[in-house]
């Protein structure tokens, strides 16, 4: 489990808004190639849930990151004091739970003392654990490699719960979104093997099918289709986009 995650992770997964969407339900040539656009796995904001000083920021727009590095560090003195006070307090109750458990031993108090220490202590012990959780939230770790998109904040910065602190992709394989006519599910399955003609690049790289889309358009008769490129290709990025190419049919 990734420590100290502090996400208030929005699930963006880059934007559908693609040329291919755009221009047309179904972007096709005349030698029945499909447009396809280029995405990451997962594109998140990493936002703050806590109120604090940024104190780190280490990472700039376009730099990569492994997952588990600290993405952003908070100022959380405060927070750190706030942690140690609760603990103390936890040892104060039991130190007065164990007293009158033994004073109920001996009858010289009654089992209501006891239970009111020991509902003092379930308290103190519960602060401890909110002032803990909130202390872990003072480090933001990567949930994944990736690169930075955007810093939306800078360094020394007060930020509050729910502020947006960095947009993130993940790296390594990207996925290809596309839009097919129905008719091609006589044949198109997953698994099924195509190329892609990247357009900024000028190049072809081998894909295959991941998965359909659950429903198909009435209007257009068309189905949203999802791909994954073969292998590492560390030339592409997300936003990238060009013409998904399959087999000639007999």
């Amino acid at each position: 489990m990734i420590r100290g995650i502090g996400l208030a992770l929005v699930s963006i997964a880059l934007s559908h808004a693609t040329a291919w969407a755009q221009t047309s339900p179904l972007a096709t040539d005349k030698d029945g190639r499909i447009r396809t656009q280029l995405s990451a796995r997962n594109a998140l904001t990493v936002s703050a849930e806590i109120a604090a000083r940024v104190a780190s920021l280490p990472l700039r727009e376009g730099e990569a990151f492994r997952a588990g590095q600290t993405l952003v560090g908070f100022d959380c003195a405060l927070y750190q004091n706030q942690q140690r006070k609760a603990e103390a307090a936890v040892e104060a109750a039991n130190a007065v739970l164990q007293s009158n458990q033994r004073m109920a031993e001996l009858n010289s108090i009654g089992r209501f003392e006891v239970d009111q220490s020991q509902a003092k202590l379930k308290e103190a012990q519960a602060e401890a654990a909110s002032a803990k959780l909130l202390v872990g939230r003072c480090a933001i770790a990567a949930p994944f490699a990736g690169r930075v998109v955007k810093r939306q904040v800078a360094a020394h910065q007060y930020v509050s719960p729910g502020n947006p602190l960095l947009d993130i992709v993940e790296t390594g394989q990207l996925e290809l979104q596309m839009i097919v006519p129905s008719k091609w599910l006589s044949w198109l399955k997953p698994g099924s093997s195509f190329s892609v003609e990247v357009e900024e690049l000028g190049k072809s790289y081998p894909a295959k099918v991941q998965r359909l889309g659950a429903q198909i358009d009435p209007v257009s008769q068309t189905l949203p289709v999802y791909g994954v490129m073969d292998g590492s290709q560390p030339g592409l990025l997300p936003g990238m986009s060009g013409w998904a190419v399959f087999p000639a049919r007999k």
